[in-house]
């Protein structure tokens, strides 16, 4: 059943995200996003001759999610004057940043979304049939996309009411951070994905590795969010009551606030 080699799926990832050496940001978003759906296309052709139903459907949430993500943030930072301003400093930084430090977070991130698929990667590899825990983590991973698609949408409507204020309408009353949410149920999904085909520790040592990096990650981003906002909104009221009320990621989990841990980097 041997078809494609993880090293190729890690080339599709290196090359899908190199365009963040035009911005170092985007090897954290559009190229994320891009590399995605570019790993989803490399595993539906690398595999096509074995593949069955669900696993056609994992791909097409892979590639679906990608684009989707890095189409989003791509037309995003092009059409909003503010979101730009957000990202100045980044940029200001990444003109400085040593084309050395910039290769070592290419590589890394590569290396890192190949981790997070690859339990799926070594379903289609070692040929294991379809089973009912690769249908509860395809259902999952599609209520995490469903679940980012709207939250952005949402964002994006509530900020062209009113681009000064923070967002509370939606799911935003429920958790603050429900992009963040979605993200980590598509990537429990995948991780679930694999859960009845991972052989051995190495694999289940990797599967692990990829989805605990990214669940970091995403609190990382949570971290860096509240504290813009706080830089932004931390004088209004109704923003402190808004925090001090609803879950900064996990709903109904009484998380308020991530500043505090460092080991989140922001």
């Amino acid at each position: 059943m041997y078809c494609l080699s993880y090293w190729v799926v890690l080339l599709v990832s290196l090359l899908a995200s190199s365009v963040g050496f035009y911005k170092y940001i985007w090897f954290i978003s559009v190229g994320y996003g891009f590399s995605i759906a570019a790993i989803g296309m490399a595993l539906a052709i690398g595999f096509h001759n074995g593949m069955a139903l669900p696993e056609w459907i994992a791909c097409m949430l892979l590639i679906v999610y990608g684009l989707r993500l890095g189409g989003y943030l791509l037309i995003r930072e092009i059409r909003s004057a503010e979101y730009r301003k957000v990202l100045s400093p980044e940029i200001k930084r990444s003109k400085k940043m040593p084309f050395v430090a910039k290769a070592g977070l290419w590589v890394s991130c590569a290396v890192l979304y190949t981790l997070m698929t690859i339990p799926l990667f070594f379903r289609l590899r070692d040929g294991v049939k379809p089973d009912a825990m690769l249908w509860i983590g395809l259902v999952v991973m599609a209520c995490g996309i469903v679940l980012e698609s709207v939250a952005d949408m949402q964002k994006t409507a509530a900020k062209r009411k009113n681009s000064r204020r923070f967002v509370d309408s939606g799911l935003y009353r429920f958790v603050r951070c429900p992009n963040y949410l979605g993200e980590l149920l598509l990537w429990l999904g995948m991780f679930l994905t694999g859960t009845t085909a991972l052989r051995g520790a190495l694999q289940w040592i990797l599967a692990l590795l990829g989805f605990l990096l990214i669940v970091w990650v995403m609190f990382s981003s949570a971290r860096r969010l509240e504290l813009r906002q706080d830089r932004n909104y931390g004088s209004d009221p109704e923003y402190q009551k808004y925090v001090s009320s609803v879950p900064i990621i996990i709903p109904f989990v009484p998380l308020y606030s991530v500043k505090k841990y460092k080991f989140l980097i922001a």
